[in-house]
């Protein structure tokens, strides 16, 4: 628990951070942060194409606002574990000059994808209050799930990026994996639209359970797109998911801390 209370006892080093990342991310960039919704915009057309016209996926309204409401999620998710991983080694001569929190560096890379989450939202959420009016009541909900997602990614972020120091390859694993983790993750589709779910609950339920992005996802999609409370389990399960991935981030970097230095 220590390490993530250092975040508020370095709070200034961390905003300094921040800032950096945030300015080298768009540096130079005409549009800045709009590229960083570009690519989940280009994504929601891609798949209302392919998966509502071509495939067919039933079931479901206002598809378009359904897929983005999922890209929400996993475009942060996906983009914070991914850019997390290099953050030490991007940050090498810092690390071995200086001594301070390494777990700063990484948590300053999910900081500033979490203010690609917040502009998203902020496009997402008016759209379905408008669209879907049954979410004016339930919307708020989303926001502490919200939180859950955000240590969820925090803590596989700050092990990633100390196991990635030690074993390069670590980034191409990641890069590797997220890739059919995405297709397992119900982001374009529902549970129930899968051909012949109620013959299958069992393996319905390894793909729901075995994910840990899943029930967060859809404890955020359930408020902010369907209109309705996210299930209690969902929330159990993403609080859990959320502690021990933080547990997770401590422990690993309490038993790499010491040689990260060296091996940069």
């Amino acid at each position: 628990m220590t390490i993530w209370l250092e975040v508020f006892r370095y709070r200034d080093l961390f905003a300094n951070l921040f800032r950096r990342e945030l300015r080298v991310k768009y540096k130079g960039s005409a549009l800045g942060i709009a590229w960083s919704l570009l690519n989940p915009l280009a994504l929601v057309g891609v798949y209302t194409l392919v998966f509502s016209l071509f495939l067919r996926v039933g079931g479901i309204d206002d598809y378009p606002l359904f897929v983005v409401s999922g890209l929400l999620s996993w475009s942060f998710f996906q983009a914070s574990l991914q850019s997390a991983c290099a953050s030490l080694l991007g940050h090498a001569s810092l690390v071995k000059q200086v001594r301070f929190p390494r777990q700063l560096l990484p948590l300053s890379v999910v900081a500033t994808n979490l203010v690609t989450f917040g502009v998203m939202l902020a496009i997402v959420l008016p759209l379905n209050l408008v669209i879907r009016p049954e979410t004016r009541a339930t919307f708020w909900a989303a926001i502490p799930v919200a939180l859950a997602l955000v240590a969820l990614a925090s803590g596989l972020s700050v092990a990633l990026a100390c196991v990635n120091v030690l074993y390069r390859d670590v980034e191409h694993l990641v890069t590797t994996a997220l890739v059919p983790w995405f297709f397992l993750t119900p982001v374009f589709y529902t549970f129930e639209s899968i051909p012949g779910a109620d013959r299958h609950q069992t393996l319905v339920d390894v793909i729901h359970y075995g994910n840990p992005l899943t029930p967060v996802l859809e404890a955020i999609r359930d408020p902010l797109f369907f209109g309705r409370l996210p299930s209690v389990t969902d929330v159990v399960y993403a609080s859990v998911a959320a502690c021990a991935a933080l547990a997770l981030g401590a422990i690993v970097l309490r038993r790499t801390d010491d040689r990260l230095a060296a091996a940069l």
